[in-house]
């Protein structure tokens, strides 16, 4: 593999971060594997951030923005995610905020009402039971998912007793 010269690194990873939003962690990834020393990594990001390449808001922004509509991930495992990706907490506080209440709500709703249609349950409790445990494995809260069941299993007429019981 040919051996890459600081200005090659800082045009790929000017390209790379060009195409779309990119954390810190993913471009240092990036340009760790082409073998250029951790003084020449840290000038680079530097430049990087001061050229607006790399801004960690906006990137936070748009991945709680794409998560939610296209992978229908809920604030816990978006949240864990952006941790993952080295985000800081006032920063993944800022983009968790600005999920609009309803959107996301319609988010969580459509993810349950479509795991309804390919779930099997012998009752409503045990129907209950199994889009809880969904719906947490998607990183969305007890009580947002509680109100949403309810909500869905009143609009398909099932009898309340049988799950009101439940919380």
């Amino acid at each position: 593999m040919k051996q890459l010269t600081e200005a090659e690194a800082l045009h790929q990873a000017a390209a790379y971060c060009s195409m779309s939003e990119h954390c810190i962690q993913e471009v240092l990834k990036k340009i760790t594997c082409d073998s250029i020393s951790a003084e020449a990594q840290a000038r680079i990001i530097e430049y990087l951030i001061k050229e607006n390449f790399i801004n960690e808001t906006r990137y936070a922004q748009s991945f709680v923005n794409d998560k939610l509509r296209f992978n229908k991930w809920g604030r816990i495992k978006i949240g864990y995610e952006l941790s993952r990706k080295g985000i800081d907490s006032e920063t993944k506080k800022i983009a968790l905020a600005g999920i609009k209440p309803a959107v996301y709500t319609e988010v969580l709703c459509t993810v349950l009402k479509s795991k309804i249609r390919t779930t099997n349950s012998k009752d409503n409790r045990d129907l209950y039971t199994k889009l809880l445990r969904y719906a947490a494995g998607k990183g969305f809260s007890f009580d947002e998912t509680n109100d949403c069941i309810k909500m869905i299993l009143n609009e398909t007429d099932f009898e309340a007793e049988d799950y009101s019981a439940m919380e």
